[in-house]
Formats: C-alpha cells, structure tokens, sequence
C-alpha cells in the first residue's frame, strides 16, 4: 500500500534541517502547492493549520501592492481588471492561439506589439506583464511561505507540468523560476510526478502497471507507467494543454446564460458561482445560487449532460494512450486520479468503466503532483537511491527536409534524457550555408506539424552537392527541452542552439495531432511517395543539363536533341505530379544515358593516364 502522507506546518521542522533545502512544487493552473521531504516522507506545506492549496491567483493592487493566492482571489469580482487567474494556460502561447478565449476574461490579453501581436502580454492600466512574470510571481509567494515555514532557505526546487508541455512551455516555466530566485533542478511531467508519490512507498519487489488520469484547472494528461522493482517508466502519454476544470466551468456559465437570459454579464462574474456550483454536484443531485436577485439552478443530471463532451475528450486520450503502450487493458493493476476536477463523481465512473478497475484516489488529487515533486528532489538530493525515473517526450521531434519532408529524427513517447542523429548532405553545388528547420508532430509534410525554430550552419567549404557530410543531432534533456547540434563532418564546422518554440500548440492543434497522423496515414503516405519522387526527378533533371554542357565537345548533335527532348519529357512529369508518369520518364532517361555516362567516364580515365589534368578543364 501507498503511505498516505499528511501536512507538516510551521513550527514542526527538526533543527538538523539544512541551512538550504530543495522543495517539490506543483504550480497549477488554478491551485499551487509546495512540499517537502521529513525523515524520507513527502509533506505538504501548510501554515496556520490551514490547508496547503494556494490559489494561482494574482491581483495588482491600486497601491503597487501584488497580491497572492485566497487575497487576491476574493478580487475576482470587485476588480476583475487587476485579477489575473489561469495564468498557466498562457504560457508558451500566442495572441493568436486565443483567439476566442481571451473575450471571457475580466483581465486584458493583447498582443505585443513589438512581436507583430502575436506574443501575449496582460494589461493592467499602464503595465504589461507577460505569463512568464505572473508565473514568478505566484512562485516567488510559494517561496517565501516555504522559507517561512521551514525557518531555511529555499533556493533550488522541482516543478512540474503537464505532460503535452513543449518546448516553449517547458522553457517559460524554467525561466519563471529564475525570476523567482529559483534555480529549477528539474522540471517533470505531473502525471509522472503523482506516480511518483504513489510509487514511492510500495514494496520495492512490486511489479505494475499503472494509468495516471490528471485532469486539473486547465489541462489533461494520461500516462501509463510500469512500475519495476523501484523503476518507474513512462510507457506513453497524451493529453490537451486547453482541457479542464476551466473549462467545466465555462460550460455551467454558458449554460445559466442560455437558461436565465444572462448575456449581457461577464464570465468572470459568474466563475466563482459556476466552481462552487460544480463541486456542490460532487455531493448533491441539484443545487442553486443567487445572483442578482435570481436562482441560478443546475441538477446533477444536466450538468452530467453538459461536460459529456469533456469526458469524452479526456477518454479518447486514454483509448490513444493505452495503444501507444503497447499492453493490454487487462495489463492495467490502477488507475490513480490527480487533479481537483477528477472528483467529479461522473468522471470517475466514466473512466472507471474504461479500464474495468476501481479508481485509486487515497492520495489527496490535488496534492498528489506537489508530493511527487517533493520526492523527485530528494532523489537529486542524493537521499533516495532506490528510484529510477524514465519519461517520454510526447510528440516526433524531426526537420526538413527536401520537397517538405517531415524526416523524424526523436520519435514520440521516445525516453528522456535521449540523444539521437542523422547525416545529411547538400542538394545544390557550392552551398555555404543550411537552414535546418526542426518541427514537433507526427505527420509526413511538415506544413501538417508545428515549426520549433531553425539552425543556421554557415562556413560550410563550397563543394559539389552531395559531397558534404552534414551530421543533425537532436538532444533532449530530462526537463522535455531540446538542443539541435549542426555539423559538417569534413570541416568540422558545426554549431548548436536550444529549441524554444516562440509559440504554444493550439487546443486544436494539439488534440487533432495524432488523430490526423491516423486517419491520414495512407493519403500522407501517398503525398510523401510523390515528393520524393518529384525530389528524385528535380536532381536527375538538374544534373542532365549539367551533363550535356560538360560533355557537349564530343556528343553527337543527335544525343543531346533526344537527352533534350527526354529532359522535357520529364520536365512535364513533374509538373503533373504523377508518381507513375515521374517514375517512367525517369527510367526512360537514365536507360539512355546510362551509356552515354559509362562513356564520359571511360574518357576522364583516358586523359587521366595521358597525364592531362582535370583543372585544365
């Protein structure tokens, strides 16, 4: 059995605590909590008796004052304006990525206008900050209640995050703590984090497998683990970076809106109403609040009826989930919920159902993400030695390649920390510099994936194409974040830069993204069996030209007309991008200059040993 692990509070840390300490934290989108490790046992941190949970609320007083956590979320209504909350689900993302969301929000998003609108800022009266600063300053409240209570500083940290994270997502969060005064030791995945507090006080010898259902404030993942005699691998993971109890919350304000002719009234409003209405349904078959002089009314069975959809969603990751693991249904020994919209009681029967297993929820969901993280710092502490943890990268890593290829060089739900390479070459002569554009997804044409950034490798010697020796390497380091090294073998020109995508993936793109590399794969198949037949016959028909003007002293007028008429030929077989039509004139013209090469060979050897040199040319 797990332990179950209870609060440690202030005034209950031993002398013999060392002078710096490194905690676990769980920076959530709507809750976030610190916790540390006692004699080997993860504590939640809490003052004052109170529970640990602190409200990822952040309010900009009139007097220059930030407000953190329940003080500031009691602004929510009276000065919405200067309340910002879900601060997590910016982070990494775009103006453009919310189009739509930004509308229901008390607080301001725009653009900044120094990055064409497209990075997002929040505006609060004349001041601007962007997710990366309100993040530190939830963080910096997390650090100072913690050197509060534990009487010792707190200068290095774990923190979590969702899964589906990328790169961008991973970096803000690094960066944030940073701000912070935080030097952030490692950042790891929450449903992998919760493994970990569950995992951590089974009997060593234990073999299972394990699914871990996270749905938070505003995001989801499942992972499936097996757990190995204190080793703990991530099989796969899936998940939606823009799916939660936010999200819950905008369906039963949509709904009073629709039901009691509200339109005029802000979603920000109406949230506080819509999430202590929500958990009243945890326990109650209806129930009711007022505004404005109204009862706003909601049965459990409507509000069953709303977030199906929801539900549904979060089920499709875990059917996709499990088929990337490679086991069985019946393979399954838990499922463990994390998160505070998991208690809802129709998700627990809905997922439940799904795996035909009773779901194991002993461990408090909202504070099982912070106690994993506390553990994990022990492990890079050096107390724990008996823990091994193995994740995964959710999603391809690859670039570009000729006629738009998607080349995978890091395939999804690949181990972490790994490194992996490929050589590659130039495709036109005298090149002294190569663009290599690194993209995230599981599609055959790059334009279907998400660009990550771009390596420039410059000095590289002019040579004929195909000559140099470029090598790609792709290292992805325990924290999810990716460097791309690019190197041309021969010179030994090379240079490097760490990936960090200016952009989130969409809600869209991130929940289609598998689903389309599926439904896709033959029509993908065929386009990407087109390219590399357009590709093949690009080079062929560029070296024809190329080889009549090197040759054109002892061709006779006659093989350079039909060279010339199959080079047109093929010309239009491109331009028709008909694989069968490419493949033909393909062979047509390699079958009839096939001689004529063997015999521009034959007289670079003659003069070769007449003694006449390949410069004089």
């Amino acid at each position: 059995m797990a332990r179950i692990p209870i609060n440690i509070s202030a005034g209950t840390i031993e002398s013999k605590t060392p002078e710096s300490v490194i905690v676990g934290i769980d920076l959530g989108t709507t809750n976030s909590l610190v916790a540390f490790i006692k004699d080997g046992e993860p504590y939640i941190l809490t003052a004052d008796g109170k529970r640990g949970l602190v409200p990822s609320v952040i309010h900009f007083a009139e007097s220059g004052e930030v407000i953190i956590g329940s003080d500031a979320k009691s602004f929510l209504q009276s000065s919405p304006e200067r309340t910002i909350y879900s601060a997590k689900r910016l982070m990494g993302k775009s103006i453009l990525d919310l189009e739509g969301y930004t509308d229901s929000m008390g607080y301001k998003i725009i653009g900044n206008q120094d990055d064409d609108n497209r990075l997002l800022q929040v505006k609060v009266n004349d001041h601007f900050y962007n997710p990366i600063q309100l993040s530190a300053e939830i963080l910096k409240e997390l650090k100072s209640k913690a050197e509060s209570i534990l009487g010792k500083s707190v200068l290095k940290a774990v923190v979590t995050v969702p899964a589906y994270f990328n790169d961008a997502q991973r970096q803000a969060t690094r960066d944030a703590g940073k701000l912070a005064g935080l030097d952030i030791l490692r950042i790891i995945n929450e449903p992998t984090a919760a493994s970990l507090a569950y995992g951590s006080g089974i009997d060593i010898d234990t073999s299972e497998h394990v699914v871990v259902y996270d749905l938070g404030g505003g995001t989801f993942d499942v992972s499936i683990l097996n757990i190995d005699k204190g080793i703990f691998e991530v099989l796969s993971t899936h998940g939606n970076t823009f799916l939660g109890g936010d999200d819950i919350d905008n369906v039963i304000i949509q709904y009073w809106k629709k039901t009691y002719e509200l339109d005029d009234i802000a979603n920000h409003v109406l949230k506080p109403l819509a999430e202590s209405t929500k958990i009243a349904l945890s326990s109650k078959d209806s129930t009711s609040t007022v505004f404005k002089d109204q009862n706003l009314e909601l049965s459990k069975a409507t509000f069953e009826e709303l977030i199906e959809p929801i539900v549904e969603k979060t089920l499709y990751s875990c059917e996709k989930a499990l088929k990337d693991s490679g086991i069985s249904l019946e393979d399954i020994d838990k499922v463990i919920f994390v998160g505070g919209s998991s208690r809802i009681p129709v998700v627990k029967d809905r997922v439940g159902k799904f795996f035909k297993l009773p779901i194991y929820d002993k461990i408090d969901p909202d504070e099982v993400v912070a106690l994993g993280a506390a553990i994990q710092a022990d492990i890079l502490a050096g107390n724990r030695k008996d823990i091994l943890l193995l994740d995964v990268t959710p999603l391809s890593l690859g670039i570009e390649t000729v006629g738009g290829l998607m080349d995978t060089i890091i395939t999804r739900n690949s181990k972490v920390p790994m490194g992996a390479g490929r050589n590659y070459t130039t495709s036109v002569d005298g090149q002294t510099k190569l663009r290599v554009t690194v993209f995230q997804g599981e599609r055959d044409l790059v334009k279907d994936n998400r660009k990550l950034g771009e390596v420039i490798l410059t000095d590289i010697p002019p040579m004929p194409a195909g000559i140099p020796k470029i090598e790609i390497k792709f290292m992805l380091d325990a924290n999810g974040i990716l460097t791309v090294k690019a190197s041309e073998l021969r010179s030994e020109t090379s240079t490097s830069i760490q990936i960090n995508s200016q952009y989130g993936i969409t809600e869209e793109e991130m929940g289609k993204m598998l689903l389309e590399s599926i439904t896709n794969a033959e029509s993908d198949m065929e386009l990407r069996g087109i390219q590399e037949a357009v590709t093949e016959a690009q080079i062929v028909y560029n070296s024809t030209l190329k080889f009549i003007d090197q040759n054109k002293s002892w061709l006779k007028k006659n093989q350079i007309d039909t060279l010339l008429s199959h080079h047109s030929d093929l010309k239009a077989a491109i331009e028709s991008k008909d694989k069968q039509a490419i493949n033909r004139q393909l062979d047509i013209l390699n079958d009839y200059s096939r001689p004529l090469a063997e015999q521009a060979l034959d007289r670079v050897v003659e003069d070769n040993l007449s003694g006449k040199s390949l410069l004089d040319d």
